[in-house]
C-alpha cells in the first residue's frame, strides 16, 4: 500500500488538473499539507482497518492521509466538482474508499457496527451536524470519536468549563456524557484561501450516560437556558413544565443565569424533572 501512496500527485496538481477551486457557498477550505493532514488522521488512534466517516472530502486531501493510516472510508460529498478526484483515490487505494454523493444531514452513511468521523467540517454544516452526533437517547453511539475540524471560536465553546465567557449551551451537549479536548490549533495559513479565523481540532469520545436523564429534556432545558442569554433562570426557563419546581427542590437559586451551572448541575436538573412528584 506504502508504494502507492508514493504514485500520488501533489494535492494541489489534483485541485488544478480538476479545476477544484474552493467554493465560497459551500463553506469549502482545502488543507494542502500532507504532513498535517497525517497528523491529523493520527488523533484517533490507530486506523488500520477500522471504519471512518468523512463528511465532506473535497479533493480528498484528509482522505488520502486516512488512507494511508489503513482505514476503511466512507466519504460523503455534496460537491460533484470534486467526485473524479476521489474516484482516482478509490483506484489508488482499492477496496478502502467508499465516496457517497449527497448532503450530509440528509443520507445515510449505511457504516454497520463500530466507527469513527473525522472531517475537516464545511463551516456553514460543522455545527448542525456535531449537535446531531451528540443528540439521542440511544448511548453509548454508533460512533467511536469524532475527530472534527472549526473555527477556533467554537472549538473553544465545546471544550468551555463553567464560569468562562466561551461556556453555553454547546459546552454542556458536549460534555455531558463525552469528554472533549482540542487536539490541535491549525493557524489560517495552512487552508486554501485562508479563512478569516484560526481553526482548531476537536476530539470527542463518549463516556458513561448518567442514569434516568432524558437527552431531549437536556436539549430543550439548556435551549430555553441559554436562549435568552444573561437573564435569570426564573425568566428563562418559566414556559418549561417542572423546570422551577426542580431548581427549588435542588436548592438551586432560579436568580442565577445558565452560565453559571455547571454541567453537573444540568444534568441533576433533568434527572429531577423527571422523577415522579407526589
Amino acid at each position: 500500500m506504502a508504494c502507492m501512496t508514493t504514485d500520488l500527485p501533489p494535492l494541489r496538481e489534483v485541485i488544478n488538473r480538476h479545476g477544484l477551486f474552493a467554493s465560497k457557498a459551500l463553506g469549502q477550505n482545502f488543507l494542502f499539507d500532507e504532513q498535517l493532514l497525517d497528523r491529523i488522521a493520527a488523533i484517533p488512534g490507530k486506523l488500520k482497518g477500522q471504519q471512518v466517516l468523512e463528511i465532506g472530502p473535497g479533493p480528498g486531501g484528509l482522505t488520502r492521509a486516512l488512507l494511508r493510516a489503513g482505514a476503511q472510508v466512507t466519504a460523503i460529498e455534496m460537491d460533484r466538482r470534486c467526485l473524479p478526484a476521489l474516484a482516482e483515490l478509490a483506484e489508488a487505494f482499492p477496496g478502502q474508499l467508499r465516496v457517497i454523493e449527497g448532503d450530509a444531514t440528509k443520507v445515510d452513511h449505511g457504516i454497520e457496527g463500530p466507527f469513527h468521523i473525522v472531517a475537516n467540517l464545511p463551516y456553514n454544516v460543522g455545527t448542525a451536524l456535531f449537535t446531531g452526533w451528540l443528540s439521542g437517547q440511544e448511548w453509548p453511539p454508533q460512533w467511536a470519536s469524532l475527530t472534527l475540524m472549526f473555527q477556533l471560536e467554537v472549538a473553544q465553546r465545546i471544550v468551555a468549563e463553567v464560569g468562562g465567557g466561551a461556556y453555553g449551551r454547546l459546552a454542556v451537549l458536549a460534555q455531558w456524557r463525552a469528554a472533549a479536548k482540542i487536539a490541535m490549533k491549525v493557524h489560517r495559513s495552512a487552508f486554501t484561501p485562508p479563512p478569516k479565523v484560526m481553526s482548531a481540532i476537536v476530539h470527542v469520545t463518549p463516556a458513561d450516560m448518567p442514569p434516568g436523564v432524558s437527552a431531549r429534556m437536556l436539549e430543550r432545558l439548556t435551549e430555553a437556558a441559554f436562549g435568552q442569554r444573561r437573564k435569570m433562570l426564573r425568566q428563562s426557563l418559566k414556559g418549561l413544565p417542572g423546570a422551577l419546581d426542580a431548581l427549588e427542590r435542588l436548592g438551586i437559586d432560579p436568580q442565577r443565569r445558565a452560565e453559571t451551572l455547571s454541567v453537573a448541575e444540568f444534568v441533576s436538573v433533568v434527572h429531577e424533572m423527571g422523577l415522579p412528584q407526589n
